[in-house]
């Protein structure tokens, strides 16, 4: 995975950040926001903004879902790179109609970046959400990127669901934080650990958590109860993923997910939500987790399995 340095790509193949063998993630550098009255410079209108996206990255498959759940497809148009980064980190193909970059034509996702600065150094990453008015990165920080959709753009959509209420917003946080420091990005702390130690104390970690929530949701349909929330939507991305891929190729194989049978239902009904199925494709995110590594996964062979049916009946409205 390579970055920009003074706005001159470099690539750093498969090198990532650690501390003492820990895998530490970068903080995202853009981080203005789209307002409903425009106070923050960045107005919501439809159609003015751009959201550039990866299938198999879950910090992008956030944005993606929120995107659907608040009907907005056709108030924020939408760009996919290709799902296996090279050389040139992500990508996209003008000649598959998939993978284009239906804004700008460009070929590498570092060019976005450096239209917006020029002089940008740090890494390249999806989400972006991109001003087409104003030429620049808005934002690429996946958890406000949600917030945005979530409240930003009420005037455009007849989708009034807040998924961040005022009176759960202190638990959602709590839970947001436990989620992303085991979970979200638990999984990337064991995948990428540089010593036994700093991968023991990631999976461990990981698993006291799932642990955790399998018995939350023993007695609750939803993470805070009957309501489905910003919280519920953080996690999902991971657990779509955790069997086909966190499981074998980041070696959190402690237990499948499918031998959760709360976390297991509760990951099924998400999936089978509307709007949500298309945004999940375990072929992409065998073939991303899987691309060759020389630390990792150095002859770059994909497994053929697991086999992982979302579609089997989930049985928690049992538990309104």
């Amino acid at each position: 995975m390579g970055l920009l340095v003074n706005g001159v790509w470099r690539d750093e193949g498969s090198a990532t950040t650690t501390t003492n063998g820990r895998y530490v993630r970068t903080d995202s550098q853009f981080r203005h926001w789209v307002t409903a009255d425009g106070s923050s410079g960045f107005p919501a209108e439809a159609g003015r903004y751009h959201l550039y996206i990866a299938i198999g990255c879950p910090w992008a498959h956030r944005t993606w879902i929120f995107r659907q759940l608040k009907r907005l497809d056709e108030v924020i148009s939408l760009s996919i790179v290709t799902s296996r980064r090279t050389d040139q980190g992500w990508v996209f193909d003008n000649d598959n109609p998939r993978y284009r970059d239906t804004l700008l034509g460009k070929h590498y996702l570092h060019e976005i970046y450096t239209l917006a600065q020029p002089d940008f150094t740090g890494r390249v990453t999806v989400p972006v959400l991109w001003d087409k008015q104003r030429q620049t990165i808005v934002n690429n920080e996946s958890s406000e990127i949600i917030r945005m959709l979530n409240s930003a753009f009420t005037a455009f959509t007849n989708d009034t669901t807040d998924y961040y209420p005022e009176p759960l917003r202190a638990e959602i946080d709590a839970l947001n934080d436990l989620t992303y420091r085991t979970v979200n990005n638990g999984v990337y702390r064991a995948g990428f650990a540089m010593t036994q130690e700093a991968y023991e104390e990631a999976v461990d970690a990981l698993f006291v958590t799932l642990d955790q929530l399998e018995a939350r949701l023993a007695t609750r349909r939803y993470l805070l109860g009957n309501r489905l929330t910003e919280a519920d939507w953080r996690l999902f991305p991971t657990l779509a993923r955790f069997d086909a891929a966190y499981h074998g190729a980041f070696k959190c194989n402690v237990r499948r997910l499918v031998d959760y049978a709360n976390l297991w239902a509760y990951t099924r009904e998400l999936y089978q939500m509307p709007g949500i199925a298309e945004t999940v494709d375990l072929e992409i995110y065998k073939q991303g987790y899987y691309s060759p590594s020389p630390l990792r996964n150095p002859l770059g062979i994909v497994p053929k399995g697991p086999v992982v049916d979302f579609m089997v009946p989930h049985g928690r409205a049992a538990l309104s």
